[in-house]
C-alpha cells in the first residue's frame, strides 16, 4: 500500500519494469529480467533518506568509506573524536551498507517474482485500478497536496515511482486471493468437531459487578465503612473519600469484571465475597477497598449456535493460512532458483547466495 511506501520504497518506475533489454552491470538478473545498477543505486539513496538521519546518504564503499568515517567522526563527542580508531568506524559503514544493500536488493527481487508470478497466472492491474488505487490512498495519507509533494521531495521518490508500488500491491492482493480462493468452504461437521473438541474455549466466565470505595489510607476506609453501614449513600461516600476517579463518578459503580483482570488481593475479595455484604478494608497495592458485590453472572457454557460464525471464520483463516504456506515454500524455492546475482550483491533470494531462512507466511509482498 501508498503507507508502506512512505516508510521505506516503491518500485523504480518503468526501470523495475522494462523488457529484458539489460544494460551494463545488472545487479540480477531474475527469469531474463534485469535489476539494473542505477536502479539498485536509486533506490539506496532512498533507502538511506528512510532511515530518518539528517542528510543520510548511502555509505561510499567504493571510496573505502572515507565520507562516512569522516561523517562519523564529526557526529561524536569532541572528546570521543580522537579516540575511536578509523577502523571501528569502518565497520560501522560497512554494516551500514549491508544492510541497506539487503533491503533493496530484497525488494527489487520480491517485486520481480511477483510480477513475473502474476503473468504465470494470467493476474493483471489495469491503469485504472492503479489511479483509483492511488489516489484513494494518498488522499487517506495525506490531507493536503502539499503534504504529498513534501514527502516525494525528502524522500527522493517520484509520482511514477509511488504508483508503480501501487501496481505491485494490487497484484499481490490479487495473487494472494487466487491462491487462498475455494478454502473459505468450511463444513458445518467441521465446525461442530472443532466445538465439541474445544468446548472449554466457549465458556463465558463468571462476572461480578460491584460497589467500591478506594482509599490510600486505611482509616479513611474505615471512615467510608462506617457512612456505609449508616446508610450513607455509595454516591456521596464514593465522592468524598474514593480516590478511583473513574468509579468514583459513577457512585463508585464497578463494571462487570471476570476473574483473572484485577490484582491479586481486590480480585480476592471481589469473587470471594456474597453478594450484598459489604467487605473491607481490604489492603492492595493501589490502596485500601471497601465493596459490595452487586450483581452475579454465572459461568456459562455458550451454545454451538452462538458461536458458530466465530469458529468458521478461524477455520477459514487456519485453512488459508495454511493454504499461504505452501504456496509461499513452493513460490520462494521457484524464483530463487530463476534469480542470479552479482557480486556484491547476494543476498539470501539468489540462488548462489547464502541459504535462505525459513519461509514466512504471505505479507502482502512476498
Amino acid at each position: 500500500m501508498l503507507r508502506s511506501a512512505l516508510t521505506v520504497f516503491a518500485v523504480a518506475g518503468a526501470h523495475l519494469f522494462g523488457g529484458d533489454v539489460a544494460r551494463a552491470d545488472p545487479v540480477a538478473t531474475v527469469d531474463g529480467q534485469v535489476i539494473e545498477s542505477q536502479v539498485f543505486e536509486h533506490w539506496m539513496a532512498i533507502a538511506a533518506r528512510s532511515t530518518g538521519a539528517a542528510g543520510a546518504t548511502v555509505p561510499d564503499r567504493a571510496d573505502d568509506y572515507r565520507r562516512c568515517v569522516a561523517a562519523k567522526r564529526k557526529a561524536l563527542a569532541p572528546k570521543e573524536r580522537q579516540k575511536v580508531p578509523d577502523t571501528r568506524l569502518r565497520a560501522r559503514c560497512r554494516r551500514e551498507y549491508a544492510q541497506l544493500r539487503d533491503q533493496v536488493m530484497q525488494l527489487l527481487i520480491s517485486f520481480k517474482w511477483i510480477e513475473g508470478e502474476a503473468a504465470l497466472r494470467g493476474l493483471t492491474v489495469t491503469d485504472a485500478e492503479v489511479t483509483q488505487s492511488f489516489d484513494k490512498q494518498k488522499r487517506q495519507s495525506f490531507p493536503t497536496d502539499a503534504g504529498f509533494q513534501k514527502f516525494l521531495e525528502t524522500s527522493g521518490q517520484t509520482v511514477a515511482d509511488v504508483q508503480a508500488r501501487v501496481r505491485v500491491d494490487l497484484l499481490s492482493n490479487k495473487l494472494r486471493d487466487q491462491v487462498v480462493a475455494g478454502h473459505d468452504q468450511i463444513t458445518d461437521q467441521a465446525i461442530e468437531q472443532f466445538y465439541d473438541q474445544h468446548r472449554s474455549r466457549f465458556v463465558e466466565p463468571e462476572l461480578r459487578s460491584a460497589r467500591i470505595v478506594v482509599t490510600r489510607r486505611k482509616a479513611d476506609a474505615r471512615r467510608a465503612r462506617a457512612e456505609l453501614e449508616r446508610g450513607v449513600s455509595w454516591k456521596s461516600v464514593a465522592r468524598r473519600y474514593s480516590i478511583d476517579e473513574e468509579t468514583k463518578r459513577k457512585g463508585g459503580k464497578l463494571e462487570p469484571v471476570a476473574e483473572g483482570t484485577l490484582e491479586n488481593a481486590f480480585e480476592k475479595a471481589v469473587f470471594g465475597a456474597r453478594k450484598g455484604r459489604l467487605v473491607g478494608p481490604v489492603r492492595t497495592v493501589s490502596g485500601y477497598y471497601v465493596l459490595t458485590v452487586t450483581k452475579i453472572e454465572r459461568k456459562r457454557q455458550q451454545a454451538l449456535t452462538e458461536v458458530k460464525e466465530t469458529i468458521r471464520q478461524m477455520l477459514e483463516s487456519q485453512a488459508q493460512q495454511a493454504a499461504l504456506e505452501v504456496f509461499v515454500q513452493d513460490f520462494t524455492a521457484r524464483w530463487r532458483a530463476k534469480t542470479e546475482c552479482a557480486e556484491g550483491y547476494r543476498t539470501s533470494d539468489c540462488r548462489n547466495g547464502p541459504a535462505p531462512a525459513p519461509a514466512a507466511v504471505w505479507d502482502g509482498n512476498r
